[in-house]
Order: structure tokens, then C-alpha cells, then sequence
């Protein structure tokens, strides 16, 4: 009864779970497309993505200056005639202006909110996606952890979707150490994983043996870490482990 019970309610908890919001920059630097996406990945994080049309409308605001035309996004066609994302995330979403892409041209502008194949090599402004998530080299446990991101940032990460995987994968290859302290930890009364953020682990990446069997938090409570190389996994550890750590922003 109480097995069913705690499967209702984290039905009901991840049916609720929502998406986090991009954030961007507008860079008002005119550039190749190619030198835009370099600055965007030295200084942020990518060149813009936007997989829905919140996104969309944030990307459109971020342009703070209304007379400048055909700014760039993340946006390039590849070899085969597909279109795919600087940051290597799934096109999920198109917004382009009518009777575009027209195939003359191989990167893609916008221009109020429509987007609009471009040659590559013209310098245009441009929108980077901007640091959400921050990678500190710092070996603390995860309670110091959780205090830093707290005091210098917003939180400890919470991933609660492939997208936001996608976006830790991108980061944690700069930490030191072979795990990452995530903003997950081990619920021991109801044997659940929680995000500091309130949600349920919904979607998964355990590793395998990680996770998914009853913890022993009679020895020492249990938070949850990425793997720093591989594939990048998530793992169970003591909470008194000293790990660099990923602190969400915004």
C-alpha cells in the first residue's frame, strides 16, 4: 500500500514538473558567424538556442536595440541538409520567416523573432546563451556546497530534464574532480531522490548500481553527484565527500 502510495505521488509530482527558462545575452559586437559562436563558448555558453516559443520570446527581448537587423543564432545547416544547434542539442523547434530557408545560404539570422538563412562569413550581431549553470573547482562537502551556491549564486543544480542534462554535460568537463556535487539528496523515510528545487527525480541518468536500490543512511546520508568524464552519469555518494560542484545561476 505504501509502495502504491509513493508511486501516485510521484506520478502526480512529475506531471506538475516544469521546464527552466533560457536565459541570453545580446552581444552588441558584429562578427562571422563562426567568431560569434567562438566568443559565445569563451565567454557564455553557446551561441542562442530556443526549443519553444517562451524561448523564442526571450531570445526576441534580449535584442535590446530595435534598429539593428539579422542578428545571429545558434543555428547552421550541416553537410547532409539539416539544420542543428551550435550547442549539439536536437532542433526541436523552428521558427522560421516565410519561404525561408531559401538553400542559398548555410547559418541562420533573426529578425524580429522570424529566422532567415544567412552566408556564414557576413558579421552580424549576435545572442549567446548565457551561463545558467557555473562549474566551481572548489573540493567542498555537500552541505558546504549547497552553502556556497547559496551565498555567491542561486542553488546546487537540479536536473530535472534531458535538457538541463545536456546543459551540466557541457560544464562539468571543466571540474577537477571525477564527480560533481548535483543539488540531489536522498530522502531516507520514503527511500526517495529529491531536487533541492522540490521536484522528484523524474527524469533519470543513474549509473548502473546508482540510485535505483535502498540507500543505508544508517552510516552516513547519501547525496547525488555527476561523473566529471565518460558519459557522465549520475552517482550516489557520501554526503561528507569533498567534490567540486555545479551552482545554477538563475
Amino acid at each position: 500500500m505504501e509502495q502504491t502510495f509513493q508511486l501516485i505521488l510521484l506520478i502526480a509530482l512529475c506531471s506538475v514538473s516544469e521546464c527552466v527558462q533560457r536565459q541570453y545575452h545580446y552581444i552588441n559586437e558584429r562578427k562571422t558567424w563562426t567568431e560569434a559562436q567562438r566568443y559565445c563558448r569563451e565567454n557564455y555558453t553557446d551561441l542562442a538556442t530556443a526549443d519553444n516559443m517562451n524561448n523564442m520570446n526571450e531570445l526576441n527581448k534580449s535584442v535590446n536595440d530595435r534598429s539593428v537587423q539579422y542578428v545571429w543564432i545558434g543555428l547552421q545547416k550541416t553537410g547532409r541538409d539539416e539544420w542543428h544547434w551550435s550547442s549539439g542539442e536536437p532542433v526541436l523547434y523552428l521558427n522560421w520567416a516565410p519561404g525561408q530557408p531559401d538553400g542559398r545560404d548555410d547559418c541562420a539570422v533573426m529578425l524580429n523573432g522570424k529566422w532567415h538563412d544567412w552566408t556564414c562569413n557576413s558579421a552580424r550581431y549576435f545572442i549567446c546563451n548565457n551561463n545558467e549553470l557555473i562549474v566551481i573547482r572548489e573540493n567542498l562537502t555537500w552541505a558546504e556546497a549547497l552553502r556556497y551556491c547559496r551565498q555567491n549564486h542561486v542553488d546546487l543544480v537540479s536536473v530535472h530534464s534531458e535538457e538541463i542534462q545536456r546543459r551540466v554535460m557541457n560544464v562539468v568537463k571543466r571540474a577537477s574532480t571525477a564527480a560533481v556535487w548535483l543539488g540531489l539528496h536522498n530522502y531516507c523515510i520514503m527511500n526517495m531522490w529529491i531536487w533541492l528545487s522540490g521536484e522528484i527525480v523524474c527524469y533519470q541518468n543513474w549509473a548502473p548500481g546508482n540510485g535505483t536500490t535502498p540507500e543505508n543512511c544508517k552510516l552516513e546520508k547519501r547525496k547525488g553527484a555527476v561523473q566529471s568524464g565518460g558519459d557522465q552519469r549520475w552517482i550516489s555518494l557520501p554526503e561528507s565527500h569533498k567534490l567540486n560542484f555545479i551552482c545554477s545561476r538563475y
